[in-house]
């Protein structure tokens, strides 16, 4: 029903686009989710603001660069999905979203996070990939509970020395920036089980076979001298490699995703919403 909905969609004017996506919701969905994605919307429809109990809100590929305050009033949600829009800052009102575990944020405009988003601290994944980033902000490293971090396709030339604070990060993606290095603050981190620095400009890398986690490390599409020392069974994706043949990284990733997404089956479970009752 969802696809047949964004079909119809398709063929109707932008400016018509928002009235009947806003008439198509008249009550929230049995299974607390609304997905909006692909729907030309330049604004919010504040109707779905009022489905409280709604754990999963998808806005992905819209013309959005801001949302309603009322969207603070679900604070029940889990999962918000605002990539591959306009912003260019992130809305106030996200950071009072408390029980977001999953924010998608990728294929925007930003240049930098608001310190609010410190108050987010059930969040396990974030999602920054193909934003305007050239350093990524300090607040990241407030994230006490962050487990992946997407950060790939920004302009990062390195990353803060706090981020060894975020011990429960399993998984980090720098593939597409401006690293001429290996992050040395990653190397204090022995509870990460991915590393990605894929298409940057690092001559050398540092062992990291004292890396006690690390399950897979993906350095290819650098200028290195070396591939970087790993303890045994960790898997390599690079140049000088002992696999052959060369894996393809994009396998790589699509196997350590697909891990990822048994995060989004794992969300911490919410009471049932409040049913309206009768007199």
């Amino acid at each position: 029903m969802g696809n047949t909905i964004r079909t119809l969609v398709a063929f109707i004017p932008a400016d018509r686009c928002q009235n009947y996506v806003v008439g198509d919701l008249r009550e929230m969905p049995l299974d607390r989710m609304v997905d909006l994605s692909g729907s030309q919307l330049r604004r919010l429809p504040v109707v779905v603001c009022s489905f409280r109990g709604l754990v999963k809100l998808y806005l992905s590929d819209n013309h959005l660069s801001s949302l309603p305050p009322e969207l603070g009033q679900l604070q029940s949600l889990q999962i918000l999905a605002l990539d591959f829009n306009n912003f260019r800052a992130l809305p106030q009102v996200v950071c009072t979203l408390k029980q977001l575990c999953i924010l998608y944020l990728g294929n925007n405009k930003l240049c930098d996070l608001p310190r609010e988003l410190s108050l987010l601290q059930n969040l396990r994944t974030l999602w920054l990939e193909a934003n305007y980033l050239t350093r990524l902000p300090d607040v990241v490293c407030e994230l006490s509970l962050l487990r992946t971090l997407h950060a790939g396709s920004n302009a990062l030339r390195l990353l803060p020395g706090q981020l060894w604070r975020l011990r429960e990060l399993r998984t980090i993606w720098l593939s597409g920036n401006l690293l001429t290095d290996f992050p040395p603050v990653l190397l204090h981190m022995p509870f990460l089980e991915v590393i990605d620095v894929d298409w940057n400009s690092i001559r050398c890398f540092p062992s990291l076979a004292h890396l006690s986690g690390l399950k897979l490390v993906i350095y290819d599409h650098n200028p290195c001298r070396n591939a970087p020392k790993v303890a045994k069974g960790v898997r390599r994706v690079g140049r000088w490699s002992e696999e052959t043949p060369e894996p393809d990284p994009r396998k790589a990733r699509r196997y350590a995703l697909a891990e990822e997404d048994s995060q989004e089956a794992q969300l911490p479970a919410l009471p049932p919403p409040l049913l309206p009752t009768t007199s």
